[in-house]
């Protein structure tokens, strides 16, 4: 998670997740950005949601439903599967989290509140992911989008490789 606030209008530039920060800075503002929103927006921040979004704010890795069911269970919510997911779709359709399709998981938004394009950065070999800005309006796709007189709405990156860590234990 990043510091300090965000509005609706700002994108996000620097891409969290590998490097060293403040985890516990991070978890108070996401869970103070999520609040926020929710009472704005006249929408109810469950105890079961507000868990779900500290579960996944644990880390800086995707994980399930059923890994987040688990923990939802041993922190004495529901053991049922549609607990988490309603809980996970409720945090995705609200920008508190994203769904990393290419792992079948759920990440905490490293930039909840703003207005961005995400793209992942996963790491082979232990599942980390960090979480940066695209632009695919200015790329490539976005020259094609235009071409075809397609109009982007939404867009998700995945890339696949290996974090920092990872590289410098390969490295020979």
């Amino acid at each position: 998670m990043t510091s300090g606030s965000q509005t609706d209008r700002e994108t996000p530039s620097d891409p969290v997740g590998f490097d060293k920060h403040d985890h516990a800075g991070c978890i108070t503002t996401a869970v103070a950005a999520a609040e926020a929103h929710c009472a704005a927006n006249g929408l109810r921040f469950t105890p079961v949601r507000r868990a779900a979004l500290e579960i996944l704010l644990q880390e800086h890795r995707a994980l399930g439903a059923y890994e987040t069911l688990d923990r939802l269970r041993e922190a004495g919510f529901g053991a049922q599967p549609p607990v988490a997911y309603r809980a996970l779709e409720f945090l995705v359709a609200n920008g508190f989290a994203h769904k990393i399709e290419r792992l079948n998981a759920f990440i905490a938004c490293a930039h909840p509140g703003a207005n961005h394009s995400p793209a992942f950065m996963i790491c082979r070999a232990c599942d980390s992911v960090a979480e940066a800005q695209s632009a695919p309006a200015r790329g490539a796709l976005g020259d094609a989008a235009r071409a075809t007189g397609f109009q982007i709405e939404r867009t998700m990156v995945e890339a696949v490789g290996l974090c920092p860590a990872c590289a410098d234990n390969a490295a020979p």
